[in-house]
């Protein structure tokens, strides 16, 4: 299970938007630009977070987008769920017809509660986290930046394996 790009095209949009909250409204064209985000994509997804009041509008010349409430306020869940982004690890969707999903009648798989748990534990995760935690560790990077600048790039995916046991 992944995250699409509507789930974290919202959060990295929301984050440049609560970085730059103390300057008045921010406009999607200025997002797109530095976040290279297709306009008619932001326009799509804060609308959808506007319908959940979590932007809020400012409509005329020096127009664009506020939070509707304070970053620490907002998580990353409530982003997440505002866009329609599906948080969903089953197979099923969670209607426990992980055999036949096209039938009602059909069995659940022996891993639905293993998937099942999985989305509770994302989502309570997504929950604890909330912009302004990201917003802060933002400053911190671009704190850190300058004495980091010619050490190259960071790697910021961990891959995790466990060694195979032997036959």
């Amino acid at each position: 299970m992944r995250l699409t790009t509507k789930g974290r095209f919202a959060v990295t949009a929301m984050i440049d938007l609560a970085l730059r909250q103390g300057n008045g409204p921010v406009t999607l064209s200025a997002i797109s630009e530095r976040q290279e985000i297709s306009l008619s994509y932001l326009e799509q997804l804060f609308g959808k977070l506007r319908r959940h009041q979590i932007v809020e509008s400012v409509r005329g010349p020096g127009g664009g987008y506020n939070l509707a409430r304070k970053a620490g306020d907002v998580s990353v869940a409530d982003i997440i769920i505002a866009v329609d982004e599906p948080l969903d690890a089953t197979q099923c969707g969670g209607k426990e017809n992980c055999h036949s999903v096209t039938h009602p009648g059909g069995t659940r798989c022996m891993t639905h509660d293993l998937w099942s748990t999985l989305n509770e534990k994302m989502v309570e995760y997504l929950d604890s986290v909330s912009l302004q935690d990201l917003v802060d560790q933002q400053h911190q990077k671009e704190q850190k930046q300058p004495e980091h600048r010619n050490l190259g790039t960071e790697q910021s995916v961990v891959v995790m394996h466990r060694p195979h046991a032997a036959v």
